[in-house]
């Protein structure tokens, strides 16, 4: 886990299956999950929504506060140029994501973010969706989510 922050992983008490999970993949793959994971953890206080809830769902690190959707995200050997942040397929997320933001990200279905190893995704608006799946039941009534 030479690359990622150790420290951060340790102190946000992120048990030992997760830290072994981010350890499995290969280094940049790492270094995007950290940057999505570290922009969940700072959403999250800078908007007072309680801990985060961080453990392994369907074999990923997965990101759940109160009031919130499930956040998930991975990388697989299959696809190794890309990592993707999933969210719930039953919520309207990722077409929102598409309306608000269309040439930002690749999409798959109703259920990813598909970002490549060698983008550098502008952290507004990846910041933006993460925010809106973190404070989900709030913003579901809304249209576009309050988008």
């Amino acid at each position: 886990m030479s690359e990622i922050d150790e420290t951060h992983l340790k102190e946000s008490n992120a048990c030992a299956d997760i830290q072994a999970k981010f350890a499995s993949y290969p280094v940049e793959a790492q270094r995007r999950l950290e940057n999505v994971r570290s922009l969940i953890f700072s959403l999250a206080e800078e908007n007072a929504l309680g801990a985060v809830e961080e453990t392994l769902k369907w074999g990923d690190p997965s990101y759940l506060v109160k009031g919130g959707s499930t956040i998930r995200m991975g990388w697989k050997p299959k696809d190794p140029d890309v990592i993707r942040v999933y969210f719930h397929c039953q919520t309207v997320l990722v077409e929102t994501f598409k309306e608000v933001y269309p040439d930002e990200f690749q999409y798959e279905g109703k259920r990813a973010i598909v970002i490549p190893l060698s983008a550098y995704p502008a952290s507004g608006p990846l910041s933006h969706c993460l925010q809106m799946a973190l404070k989900y039941h709030s913003l579901k009534q809304r249209p576009l989510l309050g988008a």
